[in-house]
């Protein structure tokens, strides 16, 4: 996070320094790949994209500190992410594979920290594990631990009472660790070796 330097930056990038939006890119980016991992897996690259898209357009507008950006950046995902799957409710699309040869480099530049942190099997294997709850409940959680949004900004966001996002995120924690005990129960349970 920025933290002291945040308000410093968003007037820089609503200016139009590059820079300076490169850098709430930078912060940004990881944070809201992680939560679409979760609440729209197969499109979180796309819809993140769109959303800075939108965050381009509207930065101007923005008023607020740090905690008010990212809330403001998951909601703009959020949003865009309804309207993909009513989209898809009405207009089905039946995407196929690219096919490029392997001996082109995708890209030469330095890797993304957001793809790094994804491509770690602990990363992977926590999002994998939280989007196997129910969505609603994935996406509560999502909010409030993987974002870091505090529980009144998981309400606003998702247009619930603060209350019934605690217990939502309560249960689904509960739920996780309940799967993760019994996991660890089944892999710690000796298996018989055969006769030979």
């Amino acid at each position: 996070m920025l933290q002291d330097r945040f308000a410093t930056v968003l007037v820089q990038a609503q200016a139009g320094d590059p820079a300076a939006f490169a850098m709430l890119w930078r912060d940004g980016q990881p944070m809201l790949l992680r939560y679409l991992a979760v609440t729209a897996p197969g499109q979180a690259e796309d819809i993140a994209s769109q959303t800075w898209l939108r965050v381009i357009e509207r930065l101007d507008g923005f008023r607020g500190d740090e905690p008010a950006f990212r809330r403001w950046l998951v909601t703009i995902a959020r949003n865009l992410h309804i309207d993909h799957v009513r989209r898809a409710a009405r207009r089905p699309e039946h995407l196929v594979p690219d096919h490029l040869p392997q001996d082109i480099p995708l890209a030469a530049a330095a890797p993304d920290a957001a793809d790094l942190a994804l491509t770690g099997l602990s990363t992977a294997a926590a999002l994998r594990l939280i989007a196997s709850l129910p969505p609603e409940q994935a996406e509560l959680v999502a909010l409030r631990v993987v974002v870091g949004l505090d529980v009144a900004d998981v309400a606003r966001v998702t247009g619930r009472t603060s209350g019934a996002v605690r217990v939502a995120v309560h249960r689904g924690l509960r739920r996780l660790r309940d799967t993760l005990t019994a996991d660890v129960a089944v892999t710690a349970q000796v298996v018989p070796s055969s006769p030979a």
